[in-house]
């Protein structure tokens, strides 16, 4: 089971809005696996949309996701409502930390939700997700034709 973190961020067209791209952006078809999404409006620029999405998954069903997204991207395109060019990032969550309490906070080494994390096990999911998100790029810009 890996967590994949997605950041993109795109520009909103001029006159249109962040309610304009929600709608737009909403996905109609689920992942079938633990998916949460975040959107922002960047501070210094509420022209600029950011999403983070979090995804849990096997890696087979990490790539139905990618399929299910290109598909949702081309039934629902966002052309109208932003700027053609979107900054993306892909990661694997590698660790997470927990900073609330105050006072000191002991070191410890990466996990996720108390397992520790395998370095070599997450290099390998790194190269057959990167496979994957490359493969459905390739789909996604022959499918816009």
């Amino acid at each position: 089971m890996v967590t994949t973190v997605a950041i993109l961020k795109r520009r909103l067209r001029e006159g249109k809005t962040y309610d304009d791209f929600r709608k737009a952006w909403y996905h109609t078809v689920g992942f079938g696996t633990k998916n949460r999404m975040y959107t922002l409006l960047n501070i210094a620029d509420p022209k600029e949309v950011i999403v983070i999405g979090f995804t849990e998954s096997d890696t087979k069903n990490l790539i139905d996701g990618l399929r299910i997204d290109v598909k949702e991207r081309l039934a629902h395109p966002l052309d109208e409502v932003i700027e053609p060019e979107i900054d993306r990032t892909f990661g694997l969550l590698l660790s997470d930390y927990d900073f609330s309490p105050e006072g000191s906070i002991a070191y410890r080494e990466p996990s996720i939700g108390g397992t520790k994390t395998d370095i070599n096990e997450i290099m390998g999911d790194i190269a057959t997700i990167r496979s994957a998100f490359d493969k459905a790029a390739r789909e996604r810009d022959t499918t816009k034709g």
